[in-house]
């Protein structure tokens, strides 16, 4: 699964070191097409806010309950400018409900 696959959750699983919980979006397009793809990332991070504010998180992945939780962006290409900036915005806005957003750069 990826960015693309809208409705679905790409990856979730428990760091053995920290304990913390990850949701992954694997995001592998590059950014020919800024405002598309900001949009794709931004329905995809909030449809990850959704399933852990709704709790459906618990009921789907119990192990889950008493841990932290993060979202986290593993991109194949290099953040835009536009893209930081947003990313910053829906930072913010995750923090805000409880949770963690991390991006990282895996590269070509």
């Amino acid at each position: 699964m990826s960015i693309e696959d809208k409705d679905k959750i790409d990856s979730i699983g428990v760091n053995k070191d920290t304990a913390m919980v990850t949701l992954a979006i694997t995001d592998h397009l590059n950014w020919e097409n800024e405002y598309e793809h900001l949009i794709m990332l931004q329905e995809k991070i909030n449809l990850y806010l959704s399933f852990l504010e709704s709790g459906e998180i618990y009921e789907s992945y119990p192990i889950a309950k008493g841990k932290n939780i993060e979202i986290k962006i593993y991109a194949k290409y290099d953040l835009t400018e536009k893209a930081e900036e947003f990313l910053n915005f829906a930072y913010a806005k995750v923090v805000e409900a409880g949770f963690n957003l991390s991006c990282e750069i895996l590269g070509e």
